[in-house]
């Protein structure tokens, strides 16, 4: 019965590092149809969410299963409840990466983002596909030491999100409100993103360690 249990509980993190796969081939396609003003890549990116959601109530499934049916204690109810936590934040940076899908869509056939703002955003959308995959690494390999290097990236993540914001309000932006405001928006989406990664990093840290790194909420 334990050797089924922990085959189980492994299975969780088996499901956790597809999603994070699924999250970032997200995150790739939304940028993408960003970047290109393809309407149909984007249609693909928000039409693979239902995958995710789909798998999320897996994970959640089994993970509840566990807890009514097993009742674990110390380190494996830490692991069970860290991955109800983890599932739920790779959920929503799915959610993120089809609102910069609907972006792109709403502005077709133009591009939503302004040529002389596009390195900036085009370099945010790598740092949050980059911070995703690493994630993925993580999950699978539960390596303490490259979750703790996730939150590096995201430090580059809030130094380009202050930098968009100094060219969105500089006397040469002449693109108007609502292209601000577009650009505004997926600054938020892409460090949402960077900022859920850190946060599941976190949390394997805490399943290895018992301990949440500094900057991670329990």
């Amino acid at each position: 019965m334990r050797e089924l249990f922990h085959d189980q509980l492994e299975s969780i993190f088996v499901d956790l590092a597809a999603i994070c796969s699924q999250v970032e081939g997200a995150v790739r396609g939304a940028t993408d149809a960003l970047l290109s003003g393809d309407a149909e890549i984007a249609e693909r990116v928000i039409s693979a969410d239902d995958a995710i959601d789909l798998a999320h109530i897996r994970v959640e499934d089994t993970a509840f299963s566990l807890l009514s049916l097993q009742a674990p204690v110390a380190g494996d109810l830490r692991v069970v409840v860290a991955a109800l936590r983890m599932v739920t934040e790779l959920e929503r940076m799915g959610d993120l990466s089809v609102h910069v899908a609907k972006i792109a869509r709403l502005r077709v056939p133009h591009v939503a983002v302004p040529e002389e703002i596009r390195p900036t955003v085009s370099r945010m959308a790598q740092v949050a596909e980059d911070m995703v995959g690493a994630v993925h690494r993580v999950i699978t390999t539960r390596d303490v030491a490259a979750a703790l290097e996730v939150r590096r990236d995201d430090d580059e993540m809030d130094r380009l999100r202050r930098q968009s914001f100094t060219e969105l309000l500089s006397d040469g932006w002449t693109h108007g409100v609502e292209a601000a405001v577009d650009v505004v928006l997926l600054g938020r989406y892409y460090e949402r993103i960077a900022d859920h990664a850190v946060s599941v990093a976190g949390r394997v840290v805490y399943i290895v360690t018992g301990e949440f790194p500094a900057g991670v909420r329990a």
